[in-house]
């Protein structure tokens, strides 16, 4: 058999991971900017961590958490995503009396499912959580740090923001009961998964991508039609500060997390461009879920986004910057032609050094590399403090004094 990686995961070549660095840099950037600061949590945790967080009803639990057991016998998964880290290291480490947490994240997570334009078993999300802030003002800042980053990215003309509300506990549960009793009349018009998921999860049900599940729903109660009034005043302050912001919307009222820790706003940023897998960046609050891993009661809202369909969106251009190739003629040149591309690269510009081959040959590697300049090095010229200077693009020539060579490259460059 040949070797190759193993299916669901991919390697990231030059060019890919120049664009993945790029996006996470500029999500770092930005939410530094926000005050958001970046933390890092292991990439496998005890299995209770997901388990006590995600539920044992879930499907990520059930059928996509990479689980074994370590030498020692302890149950270990590979993360599946990044909240429920953030939230254990919130109590263990004793994080409660530094709130309001800003927090932002990047790195690999890993789910066992069908992999899919997009949809990888190790992919990398970056995410931000905003820890310790009950106000819906909290969530306006999450949201508003999302669509800057989209934004910057180049992808805010491709995506639209959904966004719902699932209200607080008291109105989730009576709009769960209504919901129940509705689709408990028409469970066998529902799909084989629904079915499973009326005793289990039903507000699942609303997100079904089955056309039969979708005509049940047609008729199916609103959500908002369970609100009280505390959920009513928390969604409107959040929808008329992004009118205010300037960030466009859409109330989707089919749109939920079937976690039961997730309360109030929810919301997903959806494409087009991916074709089924539309969507790029979603999140929500779930203010229950410290006080249920153990920890103190403490609100919290975030979001994540898979960098995998960011890059396949992102309008940024990644290519590297081009350098400039130095080109010794003679082998007695090439120590002193180390110690220039050092000096060099020491002064801020990028360098390649070409050792190989006669000098036709290392034009023709410089050109390949996409050199802008071939800064040739002789034996004759380097006694007098010279060098020759050819920029590639135009072809032309150029001598240069190497006690200024720094400067003359840059001057060279602007023109």
């Amino acid at each position: 058999m040949a070797l190759q990686s193993p299916r669901g995961t991919h390697d990231l070549l030059p060019e890919l991971q120049g664009k993945h660095n790029m996006i996470i840099q500029t999500a770092r950037s930005l939410s530094e900017r926000f005050g958001f600061h970046e933390m890092s949590t292991p990439i496998f945790e005890f299995s209770e961590v997901f388990k006590r967080t995600l539920g044992e009803a879930s499907d990520i639990v059930n059928k996509e958490m990479y689980t074994f057991k370590d030498r020692n016998g302890e149950e270990i998964t590979l993360r599946p995503e990044g909240t429920a880290g953030i939230a254990r290291a919130f109590i263990s480490e004793g994080l409660s009396q530094r709130t309001p947490l800003k927090l932002f994240y990047q790195g690999p997570m890993f789910r066992y499912e069908r992999p899919q334009k997009g949809r990888q078993r190790q992919f990398t999300q970056i995410g931000v959580e905003l820890i310790g802030a009950s106000s819906p003002f909290a969530d306006l800042e999450v949201l508003a740090l999302a669509h800057e980053i989209l934004k910057a990215l180049k992808i805010d003309g491709q995506s639209t923001l959904e966004i719902n509300s699932i209200g607080d506990p008291e109105s989730r549960k009576a709009y769960v009961e209504r919901l129940v009793k509705y689709l408990s009349e028409k469970q066998f018009s529902l799909s084989t998964d629904s079915q499973k998921r009326l005793g289990t999860n039903p507000l699942r049900i609303l997100d079904s991508k089955d056309p039969g599940d979708h005509e049940v729903l047609k008729n199916a109660p609103l959500i908002s039609e369970s609100y009280n009034e505390a959920s009513k005043s928390f969604f409107t302050k959040v929808v008329e500060g992004l009118s205010a912001y300037g960030v466009p919307y859409k109330v989707n009222p089919f749109l939920v997390r079937g976690l039961d820790y997730y309360t109030h706003c929810v919301f997903e940023f959806k494409t087009t461009a991916l074709g089924a897998q539309d969507g790029i960046l979603s999140g929500g609050r779930y203010d229950p879920l410290i006080k249920t891993m153990g920890g103190p009661d403490t609100p919290g809202v975030g979001w994540a986004a898979g960098l995998e369909r960011l890059a396949m969106l992102s309008g940024l251009d990644a290519t590297p910057p081009r350098p400039v190739a130095l080109i010794p003629v003679h082998e007695s040149v090439e120590v002193q032609t180390f110690a220039l591309a050092n000096t060099l690269r020491a002064k801020g510009l990028h360098v390649e050094v070409a050792f190989s081959g006669n000098v036709s040959k290392r034009m023709k590697r410089a050109a390949n590399q996409n050199c802008w300049a071939a800064i040739v090095i002789g034996t004759d010229e380097l006694q007098k403090g010279e060098v020759s200077v050819k920029l590639m693009d135009s072809g032309e020539q150029k001598p240069a004094r190497l006690d200024s060579l720094e400067t003359q490259l840059r001057s060279f460059a602007k023109a």
